[in-house]
């Protein structure tokens, strides 16, 4: 079974940077895509961006594009979410999801959730 656990939120100024971790225990996260998600308060939650299980295919929701990227160290069993210039829409909290083999659009295709952390942009 797939456990993930989401660390490196927390609270930041408008333009600041943080790097999201998301870490797995109980299986090796080689045979899968993870995906990044967020919930903002009182909207839906939405996916940020994925990484497919070889790390060839990334894919971003169109307003992180060029501020956000995400790499996957498959040796450490964990993918990361690097965040620049973050602006107070980024709030939310963050949460990483595990499906094999590829990404696919929707959070009913991802099986394992981590719980969760929050990200505050506010100066």
């Amino acid at each position: 079974q797939v456990q993930l656990v989401e660390t490196g939120g927390g609270l930041v100024q408008p333009g600041g940077s943080l790097r999201l971790s998301c870490a797995a225990s109980g299986v090796t996260l080689t045979y899968y895509a993870i995906g990044w998600f967020r919930q903002a308060p009182g909207k839906e939650r939405e996916g940020v961006s994925c990484i497919s299980m070889s790390g060839t295919s990334t894919h971003y929701l169109d307003s992180v594009k060029g501020r956000f990227t995400i790499s996957r160290d498959n040796a450490a069993n964990a993918v990361y979410l690097q965040m620049n210039s973050l602006k107070s829409e980024d709030t939310g909290v963050y949460y990483c999801a595990a499906r094999p083999w590829d990404c696919l659009r929707g959070e009913s295709e991802y099986g394992a959730w981590g719980q969760g952390t929050q990200v505050t942009v506010s100066s």
